[in-house]
């Protein structure tokens, strides 16, 4: 039987108590024969910052890119508000998204039966949700240069920050939520702000090539993020899976939550 290499980054906050349960399923996984897992734990985030001075340490890196897979908790909270910007517990998980090519972020958001009176929506708007959100997660505006706070004459300062979006990175996470949707309802909407963003003109434009080329099975609607984000609330059933950039995407995965009736249910 082949084993498998797990490495736990319990992280901050809630995480180590996540984390905790994760080592229980795993014991539990070994002691039934199921698969032989080897786990290591290594620290991220706010605590990486406590030991090492850095969100994540190169050698919890190698770990990580070493490992079959890893199992991450949560970072940051109000201790570590006032560290230098590069240096935040969020850093960490940044650059493990990046440094494990992690582009594609799968947000499930479903309303299981006995759970939709804890939902924030009415019973009959959210009974039998069922929506994944396929956020793309390497690129965009969080991973986009330059990104910087510049001094400028008579004391005022420019904020940078830079969406960017190359064809091949919009392809690949198209492709995996046309796939998805095949599996599921086939349908697909993908969500940009092409009315104001070039890097919506581009998304919208290498989306609906795509569907055209490859997935001529599934249907495909273009939305506006903000659209999205209103009708998420108005007929959340009305969608199957969702695609869309890391920066909407991280915001409407957090909506998407709520109608679950929390963010811990995704």
């Amino acid at each position: 039987m082949k084993t498998y290499k797990l490495l736990l980054l319990p992280g901050d906050g809630i995480g180590p108590e996540v984390m905790g349960e994760v080592a229980r399923v795993v014991a539990w996984v070994n002691a039934s024969g199921l698969a032989a897992i080897e786990t290591e734990t290594d620290l991220v985030g706010g605590c990486a910052y406590d030991a090492h001075g850095q969100a994540i340490s190169e050698a919890a890196m190698e770990r990580a890119l070493a490992a079959d897979a890893v199992m991450l908790g949560a970072v940051g909270g109000p201790k570590w508000d006032g560290v230098a910007y590069d240096q935040r517990p969020e850093a960490g998980l940044l650059r493990l998204r990046k440094d494990l090519e992690l582009f594609a972020n799968l947000r499930p958001a479903i309303c299981y039966p006995a759970l939709a009176d804890a939902s924030s929506l009415k019973r009959d708007r959210v009974d039998g949700l069922d929506i994944m959100i396929v956020r793309e997660l390497t690129g965009g505006v969080y991973f986009g240069q330059p990104k910087e706070i510049v001094e400028l004459p008579a004391g005022q300062k420019r904020a940078i920050d830079t969406q960017v979006y190359d064809t091949y990175e919009i392809e690949r996470i198209a492709a995996v939520a046309f796939d998805l949707a095949r599996e599921r309802r086939r349908l697909v909407h993908s969500a940009d702000k092409r009315n104001v963003m070039k890097t919506g003109v581009l998304w919208n434009e290498v989306v609906t090539r795509l569907h055209k080329e490859r997935y001529g099975d599934v249907t495909l609607h273009h939305i506006l993020a903000d659209n999205c984000a209103m009708q998420l609330v108005r007929v959340p059933k009305q969608f199957d899976v969702i695609v869309t950039d890391n920066l909407f995407g991280d915001m409407l995965s957090d909506i998407a939550a709520m109608l679950t009736g929390s963010l811990g249910m995704l």
